[in-house]
């Protein structure tokens, strides 16, 4: 018998696993879902719609007629998500557009030469400053999809601090979602949960500003520990490919000289932000009003630099164009969503995990409501929309079960909390690692041991919350 020879076998590459790309992920999850309205028997609850908010009846869940997603809906969802998810859509790629204008000007360089300046000796205060500001404005609801748009930013800062994407990335959205998932003050999900579930607007501060405080800490240490260990063995979770976004670049920091135009084109930067977050708190301005600032920052800053308006327009969609993935991702997983939702299989699930919290004493009970709320998120992504599910289901399975409805809302919220940040179905998740380039497998690996943290905070929070009968009830 012949048998080739071993140079042959030796030269022959090994097939590796190849991670496969965030649009196929997407399409398998909504591929998954689709399969799942044939065979998961459809039910729904009845809904009533109060002051505007729309809520389940408690006890209304009936069996309707199987309603499978057929072929040209399931294809019909991709479409659907993108239109409906029109508004971070756009924010993304104005963004993409603005930081091109402004990078041509030279105040990105600039700006970055400062902060390495200022900041290369003073990398845990750089960390917690920039952190603790998101983090407030994640926790008002100020900047939570719009957070898509500071990311650039942060990469950019990390490669002129010598970090990889992760803490660039991090710093901005994990400094905002830290905050965003131990709400305080933020009118979606919490003030319409609590109006809900007919508590005083924004009640139970005292606790929840310490379960605010103890994620956000915990978030800034893990980005230092994480930083400082990068620096010193120079092994990221990314491999060698540190900035797997090569459309993000930084430029030459030394000896740049900060312009008089330079230092206008950022200061206008600055009070365009600042007005968006006034307007955000004030006037309730969303993601559609932050692409309009971007794009207003865009021509302005390219008039100042002297760029001749062909030019600032040819720049502008060049921008757009380095974030079409990053953008175009949103929609896709905003697609998975209407699958369920046609699929009507949703509310089958929700009846079912609520049916098996039944029996249980209240400390039990509370945490099983925690996993339920973490549980449900990968399907419903929409803080607000699984607060107008669950919250109505749950306040009188609270009141049986003698918990009281403060610990029930905060059992929701930190159980959809916990999960936000690694959700594949998360359209903001996946526009900020497309816009970074950072693999999601990557990003799990990264976000995880945080996650595990975040979740035993909340899990002491619940404890205290049951054990004290945190009012008001």
């Amino acid at each position: 018998m012949n048998r080739r020879p071993e140079s042959s076998l030796e030269g022959k590459t090994k097939k590796t696993f190849k991670q496969p790309d965030a649009y196929v992920l997407m399409f398998m999850i909504a591929l998954i879902a689709a399969i799942a309205s044939y065979v998961i028997p459809t039910g729904a609850f009845k809904r009533v719609e109060n002051e505007g908010i729309t809520s389940v009846i408690p006890g209304s869940y009936h069996s309707i007629e199987q309603t499978p997603v057929s072929f040209i809906q399931f294809f019909s969802a991709i479409p659907e998500g993108m239109a409906a998810s029109a508004s971070i859509i756009f924010l993304v790629l104005f963004t993409g557009g603005t930081l091109a204008v402004l990078e041509k000007t030279g105040a990105v360089n600039s700006l970055i030469h400062s902060v390495v300046d200022k900041f290369k000796t003073k990398q845990l205060l750089f960390i917690a400053v920039v952190g603790l500001l998101f983090s407030f404005l994640g926790t008002t609801g100020i900047i939570v999809n719009s957070v898509i748009g500071f990311i650039p930013l942060g990469l950019i800062v990390a490669r002129a601090l010598k970090w990889d994407a992760m803490v660039g990335v991090a710093i901005i959205y994990l400094g905002a979602y830290s905050g965003f998932n131990s709400t305080i003050l933020s009118p979606t999900p919490l003030g319409v949960a609590q109006k809900m579930a007919e508590l005083p607007m924004f009640s139970g501060m005292g606790l929840r500003v310490i379960n605010y405080l103890a994620f956000t800490l915990a978030t800034i240490a893990y980005l230092y520990f994480y930083s400082k260990k990068l620096q010193k063995n120079k092994k990221s979770l990314l491999g060698d490919d540190w900035f797997p976004n090569k459309s993000i670049q930084v430029g030459n920091v030394e000896n740049i000289s900060f312009h008089w135009k330079q230092k206008l084109i950022l200061a206008i930067t600055a009070l365009s932000l600042i007005g968006y977050v006034y307007g955000a708190f004030k006037l309730g301005w969303t993601d559609s009003e932050m692409a309009a600032i971007f794009l207003f920052i865009a021509v302005v800053a390219g008039m100042i630099g002297g760029l001749k308006i062909n030019d600032i327009a040819k720049t502008f969609i060049s921008g757009c164009q380095k974030l079409v993935y990053g953008a175009l991702i949103v929609g896709m997983a905003r697609s998975i969503s209407i699958v369920l939702e046609e699929g009507n299989i949703l509310d089958t699930i929700v009846n079912s995990l609520a049916t098996l919290l039944h029996g249980l004493n209240p400390l039990f009970g509370a945490i099983g409501m925690y996993i339920l709320s973490a549980f449900l998120h990968f399907f419903i992504s929409s803080g607000s929309g699984e607060a107008v599910v669950l919250v109505p289901i749950l306040t009188p399975l609270a009141d049986l079960m003698n918990i009281t409805r403060q610990v029930m809302i905060q059992a929701i919220m930190l159980g959809e909390g916990v999960v936000n940040c690694f959700n594949p179905t998360s359209g903001v998740l996946m526009g900020v690692l497309a816009a970074s380039g950072i693999p999601y497998t990557k990003w799990v690996r990264f976000i995880l041991p945080l996650v595990a943290m975040w979740f035993v905070i909340g899990l002491v929070i619940i404890i205290i919350g049951v054990l004290t009968h945190w009012g008001p009830n």
